[in-house]
């Protein structure tokens, strides 16, 4: 089994080790892998920022606006868990659609009557 890439903090590369130890992972998984584990770090540095410095700060005119690391946060969140779903790991898990089924349209019942 291949070392976790170096640059990965100790939380994400111990989770990456078990996840290719349990997994038959082909190249692109392990790059989607790579991928998810470095927005998992992102995402705990802009966190780790955050809890420090608040989710505000003061513009030069005296403004408060959202600090830059709420965006890097959610966005990170977002990319895990997309590049999650990609890697389907869950595979014990539910087999319905993610997704809610799509609601059929009422338009020609009315003109049907």
């Amino acid at each position: 089994m291949p070392d976790a890439p170096t640059h990965l903090s100790d939380d994400a590369a111990a989770w990456w080790s078990r996840v290719h130890q349990e997994y038959a992972l082909e190249p692109h998984h392990i790059r989607l892998l790579t991928l998810a584990c470095e927005a998992w770090d992102r995402g705990q540095g802009a966190r780790e920022i955050l809890d420090a410095e608040g989710l505000t700060y003061l513009d030069r005119f005296g403004a408060p606006k959202t600090r830059p690391e709420v965006a890097v946060e959610r966005d990170s969140r977002t990319a895990f868990a997309r590049l999650l779903r990609e890697l389907d790991l869950d595979l014990d898990g539910p087999t319905e659609a993610p997704r809610a089924p799509a609601i059929l349209s009422n338009r020609g019942k009315a003109d049907a009557s």
